[in-house]
């Protein structure tokens, strides 16, 4: 097999836990815009992690942690969909973040992480996506630069009967980026 159609599977790590989210629905639509030969799936839920505590972490580190660890270390790369809360990231995508870079084998490291952002307003959770970015290069990543996603208006792209992301320019706009992450992840 060609090394740059080598098939790829990737997992969204998702920054909402709101049962109606307006990100959840980007994430959902990840697969179906997905170019051919990427997978896409989502990891556990951001809400089934403890609070970060040192002392559960002497105690042992927790099955959801080491579950959401294995999954991204077996992915060939990470989504994060993520609101903006008070101009940065959510309270449990932090969290998240704590408990991943604190494993013994922290699977960030050298991970290619594309992110999507999105917000009611005009700029699309952008503070969200450069604190996130921050947090990344600590964590080793390896990031997506370029196309960013930050979502305008999101609510006025989600169906408002389904629940679904109907945009097509938006779907559009992620699909290249799904594309050229896909390359990024061969590389």
């Amino acid at each position: 097999m060609i090394p740059d159609q080598k098939p790829l599977h990737f997992v969204t790590l998702l920054g909402s836990l709101r049962r109606g989210s307006n990100h959840a629905a980007i994430a959902r639509a990840l697969p179906a815009l997905a170019p051919e030969g990427v997978t896409i799936e989502p990891l556990g839920s951001i809400g089934d992690l403890p609070l970060y505590n040192a002392d559960v972490q002497a105690e042992g580190f927790p099955q959801a942690v080491l579950a959401m660890a294995e999954a991204i270390a077996k992915a060939d790369g990470v989504i994060i969909v993520t609101p903006e809360y008070n101009y940065s990231i959510p309270g449990g995508l932090k969290n998240a973040l704590d408990w991943l870079s604190r494993l013994p084998a922290p699977p960030f490291v050298g991970k290619p992480v594309a992110i999507q952002t999105g917000s009611p307003g005009p700029i699309g959770g952008s503070r969200a996506q450069y604190h996130l970015r921050q947090m990344l290069v600590f964590l080793d990543a390896r990031v997506l630069n370029k196309p960013e996603v930050m979502v305008g208006q999101l609510m006025s792209k989600i169906d408002a009967d389904t629940g679904e992301l109907a945009d097509q320019v938006t779907r559009d706009f992620i699909a290249n980026q799904l594309r050229v992450f896909a390359t990024f992840a061969r590389r």
